[in-house]
Parts: structure tokens; C-alpha cells; sequence
């Protein structure tokens, strides 16, 4: 037992090539908890990949989980492993004793409990490590794929309010000594820089407002409906999501469907699971349709954030009893989509926050500069 190292373990890393935006947005893939001690995805898929490659090399679970304790560096990570184990050793079961531990939903517990009752434990792990991959694996593409854009924005809008609260007071306080009538262009922009300066302090209020207002109320449902409605309603961003959410989805019923798990009761830990609003109500709506006789693909073709090609395809997948293939089917399609969908955003918002800092710089140095072209060509310079 003692020979055997965590750290010997294989784990499937993605190969990617790496250049200077890499580097630049490394700090944005990482995942911060910001001084919450719970387990990120990537520490969740660590874990699973861990549990399933020692319990199916013949380990028991009480060793295994020793053997992490022994091998974590992370002393947050430790206490946690550590309160299962203690857990374990007093006879509590592994998805009883992840329960207790308040660092895992309870999709993932009703999963385990599944695969302990039926003698599926490895299988169980294995497809939580899979979900927990590609979660992490999109979450860092989408990631890549927005983090450039958004920094470039953001220097941008740092770059113009600069100007407009220092540079262009400058340039005023020279224009007031030539006496002369401003061209409008100019004119426009001093009066923007003169009121984001006079109200500078109002603006951060708003903002900051609007900030603490979004972290108070995004658990609210009322409100979790109106941003949902809103971002799907985003051109390109909406369908994205979508999709993001349906891949989501199709993975985690091919997870439950693949341990024989009922569909109605997949459908109650799919609820626990999934938190954006639409998907969530949908389901809610969906459990009471089937526990009534309805058919599931009849039951998703009422909402709209299901498309015609999953509904078909849940037809065919309950009429010939393979709910499993069809699942994984469009687990794969969706998740090719939205990769493609993210590098094809990435490689329009690029060029796009470019155009948008030349444009808006641009208008401002023309316009600071129009009155001293003005004043030169009535001198007869």
C-alpha cells in the first residue's frame, strides 16, 4: 500500500498549443473560490478519477481514501477527504458520508447511492469523471474564448475615460484661450468629458450598485427569469448558452441513463443538478407530465429552450428503448457545437474590439485636434 503513489496516477491532461494570450490570460482559467472551501469542478473530477482508479484496482474504500489523506497537499482538500474517511471508518457509506461533508451536490450523491446499491460504484465514478472533464474542458474553452475580448474591452473603456477625464480638460483649458466657437464634434465631446467628471462620483455609485444589487438578488427566482430571458435573447451569446446548458443536460442524462436509473427519477436529480432557470422550471413541469402517463419527448416539446432535434431524437430513443445512445449522442453534437461556436465568437470579437479602441481614440484625437487645424487655416498656415 505504501508504494503506491497519487501522484504515479494518469490523468487525461488536454494538449493544447500555447502562445502569448495564453500567457497573458493564464490568471482567467484558473478557478478561485474566493475564500469559499468548497471543491471547484477540476479538484471534484480529481477526486472521482482518484476513487475510481483504486477501487478498480481491488483497493477497499477505507485504504483509498487513506491513501489520499496520505498524498493531498492542499490542507483545505485534506480536511475534507479526511471527514469522509472518518465518516467511512464509523460505518457510513460513501455517498452518505460526501452528503455529510456539505462539498457535493446531491446529484452526485444520489449517484453514488445508486451505484452502491447496485454494484455499479466503478461505473458511476467513471461517468463523474467524464461529466466533471468535459465541464472543466468547456469551461476553460469558453473561457479562452471571451477572456481576450473582455480584457482588450476593458482597457479600452479604461483607456477612453482616461482621456476623457484628463486629456480632454487639458485640451479645454487650451481652447478657452483662443476665444473662437468650437466645432460640434469637439464641442460633443468636451460636454461628455464635463459631465462623466462632474458626475464621476454618481456613476460609481450606479455601478457599484448594480454590482451588490446583481450578488443579493441572482438566487432570487424572479430575477433568475429575467436574466435568463435576457441572455438567451443575446445575439450569438444567447444561442451559446443554450446550447451550453442542453450539452450539459444530454451529458447528464446519458450519466444516468447509462446506470439504468429510471428516467423519472433521473429527472428529480437532474433538477438538483441543473440551476439555469429555464431547464430547472422545465423540469419541474416535465416530472409532474410523466408521473401522469405523458411521454418524456411530448413533455420537453412544450418548452422552447429544447430544440426539434433533441425531441426527435428522445422519440426514437424511448420508442426503441435506447435513451442511452440517443443521450450520448447529442452530448457529443452539442459540445462540438459550442466549441465551434466559441472560436468562431473569438475570432469576430477580436477584430471587432480593435475596430471599436481605433474608432472611439480616433474620434477623440480628431476632435481635440479639429479647432488648432481650424485656428492654423485662419491664419493661413
Amino acid at each position: 500500500m505504501a508504494a503506491i503513489k497519487i501522484s504515479q496516477i494518469n490523468h487525461k491532461k488536454i494538449k493544447s498549443k500555447k502562445n502569448w494570450k495564453d500567457n497573458i490570460l493564464k490568471p482567467f482559467y484558473k478557478e478561485y473560490s474566493w475564500g469559499s472551501k468548497k471543491l471547484s469542478d477540476k479538484k471534484k473530477c480529481n477526486f472521482y478519477n482518484v476513487l475510481h482508479i483504486l477501487l478498480s484496482s481491488g483497493i477497499d474504500l477505507r485504504s483509498t481514501l487513506e491513501l489520499m489523506c496520505e498524498e493531498i497537499n492542499s490542507k483545505e482538500e485534506k480536511e475534507i477527504y479526511s471527514e469522509i474517511k472518518k465518516s467511512v471508518i464509523e460505518g457510513v457509506s460513501l455517498s452518505e458520508a460526501i452528503k455529510m461533508s456539505n462539498q457535493f451536490s446531491n446529484y452526485e450523491c444520489y449517484s453514488i447511492k445508486i451505484g452502491e446499491e447496485t454494484g455499479g460504484l466503478c461505473d458511476i465514478l467513471k461517468e463523474l469523471v467524464i461529466y466533471y472533464t468535459k465541464k472543466v474542458e468547456q469551461k476553460r474553452k469558453i473561457t479562452t474564448a471571451l477572456s481576450y475580448p473582455i480584457f482588450i474591452f476593458t482597457i479600452a473603456i479604461v483607456a477612453v475615460i482616461f482621456m476623457m477625464i484628463v486629456v480632454v480638460p487639458m485640451f479645454q483649458d487650451v481652447f478657452a484661450r483662443f476665444g473662437n466657437e468650437l466645432p460640434y464634434l469637439t464641442q460633443l465631446i468636451i460636454n461628455i468629458s464635463n459631465a462623466i467628471t462632474d458626475n464621476i462620483e454618481i456613476i460609481i455609485l450606479i455601478i457599484t450598485s448594480i454590482i451588490i444589487g446583481y450578488i443579493a438578488f441572482k438566487n432570487n427566482i424572479k430575477f433568475a427569469k429575467i436574466e435568463a430571458k435576457f441572455i438567451l435573447n443575446l445575439p450569438f451569446f444567447g444561442e451559446l448558452t443554450r446550447k451550453m446548458y442542453l450539452a450539459r443536460f444530454s451529458l447528464a442524462m446519458a450519466l444516468l441513463t447509462s446506470a439504468h436509473i429510471p428516467i423519472l427519477q433521473s429527472i428529480r436529480l437532474l433538477k438538483k443538478m441543473i440551476e439555469f432557470y429555464p431547464i430547472k422550471i422545465s423540469l419541474e413541469v416535465i416530472e409532474k407530465d410523466m408521473m401522469k402517463g405523458k411521454s418524456f419527448h411530448e413533455s420537453l416539446s412544450q418548452f422552447n429552450i429544447y430544440d426539434k432535434k433533441m425531441i426527435s431524437l428522445v422519440k426514437v430513443g424511448e420508442e426503441v428503448n435506447q435513451l442511452y445512445s440517443v443521450f450520448n449522442r447529442l452530448k457529443n453534437q452539442y459540445m462540438e457545437e459550442v466549441d465551434y461556436q466559441t472560436s468562431m465568437i473569438s475570432n469576430i470579437l477580436e477584430p471587432l474590439m480593435i475596430i471599436f479602441v481605433g474608432i472611439f481614440v480616433g474620434i477623440i484625437l480628431v476632435s481635440m485636434y479639429l479647432p488648432i487645424f481650424k485656428l492654423s487655416t485662419s491664419f493661413g498656415y
